[in-house]
């Protein structure tokens, strides 16, 4: 930001927080961490970009390919975020950009599939596998049998855990052009050993889960069977002690007042005469004091 509105020769104290310092430079020993960061820049110069306008075809593309090579540097020093800024911003250039014939519409539309797929290798290496898959979408909605589009494609399928979609591209590979078939069966290779991968860590992580053996289940159940079973027949045991054959025991004394009827007070005998007046005078209700 600072650099951008910097005109040629000026000077410029810049300070940093920490988190943007060094990103993955080594920080040195006489700063401490944590500490904010402050140096100072000088802009010796810059180039401005090529205004297209007016320009022939050839020189377009010429141009283009200067800023291809840019990001294709950047890309290989590691700096993915970098180079596909410099991919995408190509791609927004061309839609400025019309072919006049057959032949510059060809070169034309080979340079711009070979930048999306550049920006789905930028997206695979920062491991958003999904907008790389779209970025190969876009070449293969021109050209279905575009093999890179469906290598590369299938290469982030395959990172992204889609399987069986990965193993369509590659094999599709190989029906759309027969020399791509080493490179095909290599993938499909990489595949299952991707797919063992998962597979491993997946019992890996389940392990024990299914450890029990198939009547360990069915056994726990039959003893809760027999453990009713064995409680009905004590129940049955009981019934027949309580009512057998044998003659029971006399009732004793206490058994014979359990379940006499409690005799009624004062007020629980004069209650219905009361309560019949109190229906005859309107009064459903009372309330003694």
């Amino acid at each position: 930001m600072c650099v951008r509105l910097m005109l040629p020769g000026e000077k410029s104290i810049v300070t940093c927080p920490p988190d943007f310092a060094y990103d993955k430079f080594p920080r040195p020993v006489n700063v401490p961490e944590g500490a904010h960061v402050r140096w100072e820049i000088e802009l010796l110069g810059f180039e401005v970009p090529k205004d297209w306008t007016g320009l022939t075809f050839k020189e377009i593309m010429e141009e283009a390919d200067k800023i291809k090579n840019t990001g294709n540097r950047l890309f290989k020093e590691g700096k993915f975020e970098l180079a596909k800024a410099k991919y995408e911003k190509l791609l927004r250039e061309y839609n400025h950009v019309h072919p006049q014939d057959d032949e510059e519409g060809k070169i034309f539309a080979n340079s711009r599939s070979s930048l999306h797929l550049n920006v789905a290798a930028c997206y695979q290496k920062m491991g958003e596998y999904r907008k790389s898959i779209e970025a190969c979408n876009k070449v293969l909605d021109a050209n279905p049998v575009h093999v890179k589009a469906l290598y590369r494609r299938g290469m982030s399928y395959m990172l992204g855990g889609d399987f069986d979609d990965a193993k369509n591209d590659f094999e599709k590979m190989v029906t759309v052009d027969k020399s791509s078939e080493p490179d095909a069966t290599a993938a499909l290779v990489k595949l299952k050993q991707k797919e063992q991968e998962i597979e491993k860590k997946a019992r890996k992580q389940f392990k024990g889960l299914f450890d029990k053996k198939p009547g360990e289940i069915s056994e726990v159940g039959m003893e809760s069977k027999n453990g009713g079973d064995t409680a009905g027949s004590g129940e049955a045991v009981t019934s027949r002690d309580r009512d057998g054959s044998g003659k029971s025991s006399p009732p004793s004394a206490e058994s014979d007042h359990a379940f006499d009827e409690e005799k009624p007070g004062l007020i629980g005998r004069i209650w219905p005469s009361a309560r019949r007046i109190f229906s005859s005078l309107g009064l459903n209700r009372c309330t003694i004091l």
